[in-house]
């Protein structure tokens, strides 16, 4: 690279990033607005009555509906509302709907709003990030045209500028605006009318606001500390003595610190950690504010509050909190929405990339195409409820759960699993346990790929030395590695390794699609089959048929209601005019692979031997490694590790 060159591109992209920057504040600085209530009600009023009339709820509703406007046309409200918590969260479509039907009810009006929101589940399970997804939407709807904020000037509470109408008013602003105004003035904004205009509210300054977690602008965030010393002036603020000692009345609105959570939060959403660590008193004046939608404290009557209190805790202090009967009253003013870990394991496996992707240890490592898959399948053994059906077991539960097809068991089985065990995904190892392994095994390799059986070992070693895990847990986990790489990661890796050794194994497998196809039609219909190269007419070959559904254990007497299900997947295909493929039925898919690959056994161990290849043997070995780095995602360390291991695999059968 030219020296002269990478500087000029340097300050270029300096530029332009300059010029981003430029914009952005000149966008921001057009969006906003100070007048006077009279100019408010002049200019913006007229435009949209409701949307300045929202209250916190029916505004998050709006922000979600708006951040959802990429979702299908047709979809419902609630699928579009959660494509913002869908961006990042994966595996838990059912609590997000849960989340989004909480808002859209409230929006509605429904009793529902006067219910705390508590989002109840295991760490690292995305209750976090919920919580912050909602926050930043929050951020950006603020700035948008749709989501445009008006607030009193100055107001800690950032108090809506309806809240000036006076009540004798109401009624007739309800008849010209067709809204209610449902605030009422706070402590400081009545002083501020009377002493500074007073009592003329039409010229009292009003201002587009932009929520902001940062400046605590519409967005509050409350972690307990030790509850024997936790002080509820955290939450409503308390007198300000430097402010007494300047205004002289404790009194005076003036001399209150503003500062407590609830005050931050106003007109947007409060965000309490581990709620259920603080004292009662804390949780009686949110439930109460929840409820009545105002705070009482001391000097002033009661202060009136629209906001949003979105809670979270884990199970452990749920369960404590439980136990205690005086805490009744308190559950029953709380909609408890169970945030589980995601139970399929391609779900999760998004999770791992997520975080793997925003890391900077993990730039510059390879990892083989299936180390985040069956990392996955492990944590997910780790969760599910062994099932009591005969022939099922965790394995083929975890398939059922990924949507794969698994023979003898309907589809729709997976949701009757899930209705059995409503508390599954509660337990088990958590996505942070296997990130943390894989963290571990990269540092502590010396080179910059990770192979899958690397990644085992990291896990086992990580489940060997967590002091938390008791030894019969222990050892369940670690048989659940062993289950992750015989049950999933031997087909896998086989499969791998047998597409790259045949550069025509897509249209050799089409072809012998193609041929069952056939076969089965003639077999159903009681016809006879034309052989291409003889013309010779013969019945339907039923020891080819069985040889391929024998590969995924067809039975005998399941052979028929297996064939008509193909052939009516073909007929769909045919009739959308498009090719029946192996990708147009998973199971066909994997009975072909498996043919082809029981053909080529002998095949297949001569070119992995690595005892003493020849040179014919070491250029078919070097051919391999090349499909395998460039056309399956592996790289030159974890295509070798790979060959090695069929090799082994296959000595073993």
């Amino acid at each position: 690279m030219k020296p002269h060159s990478s500087e000029g591109d340097q300050m270029d992209r300096a530029e332009e990033f300059l010029e981003s920057l430029s914009s952005f504040s000149r966008l921001h600085r057009a969006q906003r607005w100070e007048g006077t209530f009279g100019d408010f009600v002049k200019v913006i009023l007229p435009q949209s009555p409701a949307a300045v009339a929202r209250t916190s709820h029916q505004y998050i509703w709006d922000m979600l509906r708006w951040h959802g406007q990429s979702a299908s046309a047709d979809a419902s409200d609630t699928v579009k509302a959660r494509e913002l918590l869908k961006r990042e969260l994966f595996g838990i479509d059912e609590p997000l709907s849960r989340v989004v039907e909480y808002f859209k009810a409230s929006a509605a009006g429904s009793d529902v709003g006067r219910r705390l929101m508590l989002l109840l589940g295991p760490p690292s399970g995305g209750k976090s990030t919920l919580a912050i997804l909602l926050k930043r939407g929050l951020e950006e709807y603020s700035r948008t045209e749709a989501g445009a904020l008006y607030a009193i000037k100055g107001s800690p509470l950032r108090e809506n500028p309806l809240n000036l109408v006076p009540a004798s008013l109401r009624p007739e602003f309800r008849e010209r605006y067709g809204v209610d105004v449902q605030g009422e003035l706070s402590p400081w904004a009545r002083e501020l009318v009377e002493r500074e205009f007073e009592g003329d509210f039409v010229r009292v300054p009003v201002e587009r606001i932009f929520l902001s977690e940062a400046s605590r602008t519409g967005i509050g965030t409350y972690a307990p500390h030790d509850p024997t010393t936790a002080d509820i002036a955290d939450l409503v603020g308390s007198v300000d003595l430097a402010k007494v000692a300047q205004i002289g009345d404790e009194g005076d609105p003036r001399a209150w610190s503003w500062s407590g959570a609830v005050y931050a939060a106003s007109r947007g959403v409060l965000e309490m950690i581990e709620i259920l660590k603080v004292k009662r008193e804390f949780l009686y004046l949110l439930l109460t504010m929840t409820q009545e939608k105002n705070v009482k404290v001391s000097r002033f009557p009661l202060i009136y509050l629209d906001e949003t209190i979105l809670a979270h805790t884990n199970l452990a202090e749920f369960h404590k909190f439980l136990q205690e009967k005086e805490n009744e009253a308190l559950l029953d003013r709380m909609v408890i929405i169970k945030v589980p870990y995601a139970l399929s394991y391609r779900d999760e496996a998004r999770i791992y990339q997520k975080l793997v992707s925003g890391a900077a240890a993990f730039r510059d490592v390879h990892l083989d195409p299936h180390v985040l898959d069956l990392a996955a399948v492990f944590a997910i053994l780790t969760r599910l409820v062994k099932p009591e059906r005969e022939g099922l077991d965790l394995p083929k539960k975890l398939r059922l759960y990924a949507g794969e097809a698994v023979e003898g068991v309907p589809e729709t089985e997976a949701v009757r699993l899930k209705q059995e065990v409503p508390d599954e995904g509660l337990t088990g190892v958590s996505p942070r346990f296997v990130i943390n392994a894989i963290s571990n095994a990269i540092t502590r390799g010396n080179t910059h790929s990770l192979t899958s059986m690397e990644l085992l070992l990291a896990l086992k070693d990580a489940i060997d030395s967590d002091a938390r895990v008791d030894a019969k847990q222990k050892k369940a986990w670690v048989d659940h590695l062993v289950t992750a790489r015989k049950e999933f990661y031997n087909r896998w890796v086989k499969e791998d390794v047998h597409r790259a050794m045949f550069a025509s194994f897509e249209d050799e497998a089409q072809q012998l699609l193609e041929k069952y196809l056939d076969e089965v039609e003639a077999s159903l219909d009681h016809r006879q089959v034309t052989d291409p190269i003889t013309g010779e007419t013969r019945p339907a070959d039923e020891r080819f048929l069985r040889s391929v559904e024998e590969k995924i254990k067809v039975s005998d007497s399941g052979k028929l209601s297996f064939r008509q299900e193909v052939v009516r997947k073909a007929m769909v295909a045919f009739k959308a005019g498009e090719k029946f493929k192996l990708t147009s039925h998973a199971r066909m898919r994997e009975a072909i692979e498996q043919y082809l690959f029981e053909e080529r056994r002998d095949v297949l161990r001569l070119v992995t031997s690595t005892a003493r290849p020849d040179e014919e043997a070491r250029q078919k070995i070097s051919v391999v490694q090349e499909r395998l780095v460039k056309e399956y995602g592996y790289d030159e360390h974890s295509a070798k590790e790979a060959l090695s291991y069929v090799t082994t695999l296959l000595a073993q059968e």
